[in-house]
């Protein structure tokens, strides 16, 4: 085997982040397998500069520090991280062959692969200028300073960069195909109290420019109209897959949620789920609600991999 560990992690985000962290806190080795290049999950790839407001203990913390302070926490035990490894075959006895042929053998697993491998929806207009002007996700504020920004969407990605933006933009315009947003209401009411432009009912039909995008056109019915533009974020969604988990003999409702019980147990014995991925009558989807969950996966595969051991190791204030 590549690596020989306790319990393997399927799954980088705030919940796999926080299971390497208590796993190490009950004396287990753990390796983490993402596939992405990086850590954090949807935070890092969507909104690591987005402000969080419901992570206990934190009035407002950015994604990128949340993710950071997580992978501190864990730090102390040194999980080992397989970072750009997407989980493909599982074996009898929990050995999971990633698509680049490496093998890990493990004593049992968590999945807390929130909604697997993502893919954002394209905007067609502008499918030629993707990295050149056009973007599906913020990695660094600083990039829009002074530029003529149009983003394109109605939920709450597209107004979050609207609210994060207008100050260090020089424009902000938003467009929506419709009249009505999903985006959470006080966004909405926020964004409208700024010097943020809203257009609805419109699409844009054009992008143009000479190797970046320089301008935009917008179809408003049978009107057209022209802004000048430098930015474009696509903030129009994605879609989900979880894969090669399809295949491995666990339960997944409608090929996207887990099914769990109290112990986030999974129907197959020794296979655990925390975080976006699991189900079951009240879930809430939130992270703060998958660092619980998480924590209750692993002390329930510490039981499995050693019945002599506790499901409640006591509390970390207890410890040495």
């Amino acid at each position: 085997m590549d690596h020989d560990v306790d319990l393997l992690v399927v799954g980088a985000g705030p919940a796999g982040l926080f299971a390497a962290y208590y796993a190490g806190f009950r004396g287990l080795s753990v390796a983490v397998l993402d596939s992405l290049p990086e850590p954090g999950g949807q935070i890092n790839a969507m909104y690591p500069e987005k402000q969080i407001h419901d992570i206990a203990g934190f009035p407002a913390v950015r994604g990128r520090e949340l993710v950071d302070r997580l992978l501190d926490q864990a730090e102390q035990f040194q999980p080992r991280y397989l970072l750009g490894h997407r989980a493909e075959k599982l074996e009898p006895g929990f050995v999971v062959t990633t698509h680049r042929g490496t093998r890990v053998a493990a004593k049992a697993i968590v999945i807390t692969g929130g909604i697997g491998t993502f893919t954002p929806r394209p905007l067609p207009a502008a499918r030629e200028f993707a990295g050149d002007g056009l973007a599906y996700f913020v990695r660094r504020l600083e990039d829009y300073a002074g530029a003529d920004v149009l983003i394109v969407g109605g939920g709450d990605s597209a107004f979050d960069w609207a609210l994060a933006l207008h100050p260090l933009a020089r424009t902000v315009t938003l467009v929506h195909r419709r009249s009505t947003f999903r985006a959470h209401p006080t966004t909405v009411s926020a964004v409208r109290a700024s010097p943020v432009e809203i257009v609805t009912d419109a699409e844009v039909s054009k992008v143009a420019g000479d190797g970046r995008v320089e301008l935009v056109e917008i179809s408003l019915g049978e009107e057209v109209r022209s802004i000048p533009c430098q930015k474009i974020i696509a903030a129009l969604g994605f879609t989900a897959n979880l894969g090669p988990l399809l295949e491995w003999g666990v339960h997944i409702e409608n090929r996207r949620h887990i099914p769990v019980g109290s112990s986030m147990a999974t129907n197959v014995p020794g296979i655990f789920a925390a975080g976006d991925i699991t189900d079951y009558p009240g879930k809430v989807r939130l992270i703060a609600v998958g660092f619980g969950e998480a924590a209750t996966a692993v002390n329930n595969a510490a039981h499995f991999i050693d019945p002599d051991q506790p499901v409640f190791p006591g509390h970390s204030t207890d410890a040495g």
